[in-house]
């Protein structure tokens, strides 16, 4: 069904772990249909997957971003590209976005006549793709402390290491018959604070270099200052997202903000002191 009024859709961008999950939930409360099958940090598995594959396609990953720059700069892959994502959104693997009802409703996200979007922080590097079918798609960055980020990257990396160290013991056997297909670790790249953080300093670059290209179809957030006062910044982004939202529901949602976690690494010498390695660097994303 092709609607007399479609909405464009609002794409999250920014660096892993840093808040677009949180915003993501919270934009969901107030009307903007982010997805029905999502994944724990909140991403459509539709457009994730998606997302995976254009990145595998260049021989990237989520922490090796920087090949896609290969596809994009190769017309014909690129209108191949297009075309084939263009056309999975016409098909009923898109019903895992939209849901049953909505999909018999609607058929495609590009028919939708409500708020709707979709957040993962592979977009960041994605985008141009979207934009070829979205030109006019309205795009939200948020960032946070590059320090909070390599430390909560670096967290999660050795957990995954100590869970798949266990996992892997209690198989061993089984691998005489049937290969080991996974590795030992989410990211290589992540598991200490350098690698994250030079991570962050390439999503950062990436992701304000669309914001600038993009002028008032698009809009930066820092996660602290959205801490700090996420109702009047909760408020902006809505505006922003064309979301008829009453004062009283946004100071209901932006009251659930944690607003202890902005720049966590302050309580930790240890982090303190890469901070400091790192200041110049920090310096030029305004931390």
């Amino acid at each position: 069904m092709q609607n007399n009024i479609n909405r464009l859709p609002i794409i999250i961008i920014g660096m892993h772990r840093s808040g677009t999950s949180m915003l993501t939930r919270m934009l969901e409360e107030l009307g903007l249909f982010m997805g029905k099958e999502k994944e724990s940090n909140h991403e459509a598995l539709f457009f994730l997957r998606l997302n995976d594959w254009l990145l595998r396609q260049s021989g990237g990953a989520w922490d090796h971003p920087e090949p896609i720059k290969h596809l994009l700069n190769n017309t014909q892959v690129r209108a191949l590209m297009m075309d084939y994502i263009r056309y999975m959104m016409k098909t009923p693997r898109v019903v895992s976005y939209l849901g049953w009802g909505k999909y018999l409703r609607y058929r495609t996200p590009a028919n939708l006549d409500i708020p709707w979007g979709w957040k993962d922080p592979r977009n960041t590097y994605t985008l141009p793709i979207w934009l070829d079918l979205f030109p006019d798609a309205k795009v939200i960055h948020i960032y946070r402390n590059g320090v909070d980020v390599a430390n909560s990257l670096k967290v999660r990396a050795e957990k995954i290491l100590v869970n798949s160290k266990a996992l892997y013991l209690r198989r061993k056997l089984l691998y005489w018959v049937r290969p080991k297909k996974g590795g030992f670790t989410h990211s290589l790249r992540c598991v200490n604070l350098s690698g994250g953080f030079s991570l962050w300093t390439d999503y950062l670059r990436e992701a304000q270099s669309h914001v600038r290209s993009l002028g008032s179809n698009a809009i930066e957030i820092k996660y602290e200052d959205f801490l700090a006062d996420p109702y009047t910044s909760l408020k902006y982004i809505c505006k922003f997202c064309e979301l008829e939202i009453n004062d009283e529901i946004i100071r209901q949602v932006s009251g659930k903000v944690k607003k202890g976690r902005a720049y966590a690494y302050k309580d930790k010498p240890e982090l303190q002191t890469f901070a400091a390695q790192v200041a110049d660097r920090l310096k030029l994303f305004g931390y």
